[in-house]
């Protein structure tokens, strides 16, 4: 982390932002959810949209807090919209105990995100309805993507590189 507390404070008040616009949504929807209409449908599809990045973002900083507390080598984006990820962890510096820990700190954190989901959203509205199936769909896209990298590095394979992780200089393609 350092020099990066900047960067760490413009993601995390990014996030608490989605988060707090997550809530007023729904806080907004919710009393107007029977009357129906397109303007209501809309709404409700918003809804669920919002609710479904902000279980990402809880996936994504679950992954930090993982790489944070074992003290992992990782790299913030410069700016709030440069990557899709929440931050590159660097697989040639770490170690696979680090690796570990960062994964299952991803996992851990969609848990928790599915089951207070699963306690607290209407399922008699559409907006619930369609953020239970978009969690599934969340659910099954960790499973398809990430479990199997994670059991690969689990059986003895490297450390991927790719998207999510920094690449050494020797490893980046050549111009």
């Amino acid at each position: 982390m350092q020099g990066q507390w900047k960067r760490f404070n413009a993601l995390l008040l990014r996030d608490l932002l989605v988060i707090a616009l997550t809530l007023s949504a729904w806080h907004a929807y919710l009393p107007r959810a029977a009357a129906g209409g397109g303007f209501i449908i809309a709404l409700g599809i918003g809804v669920a949209l919002l609710t479904l990045l902000t279980g990402y973002l809880v996936h994504e900083w679950g992954h930090l807090l993982g790489a944070w507390i074992s003290r992992s080598v990782f790299e913030l984006p410069a700016t709030v919209t440069e990557t899709f990820f929440l931050f590159r962890f660097d697989s040639h510096r770490n170690s696979r105990a680090q690796f570990f820990t960062m994964a299952l700190g991803g996992f851990a954190a969609s848990i928790v995100m599915v089951a207070l989901l699963l306690a607290v959203l209407p399922r008699s509205v559409l907006a619930g309805q369609i953020a239970l199936a978009l969690t599934a769909a969340g659910v099954l896209a960790t499973f398809i993507i990430e479990v199997p990298e994670f059991m690969r590095v689990w059986r003895g394979a490297p450390i991927p590189n790719g998207a999510a992780f920094i690449q050494s200089k020797d490893q980046l393609p050549r111009a």
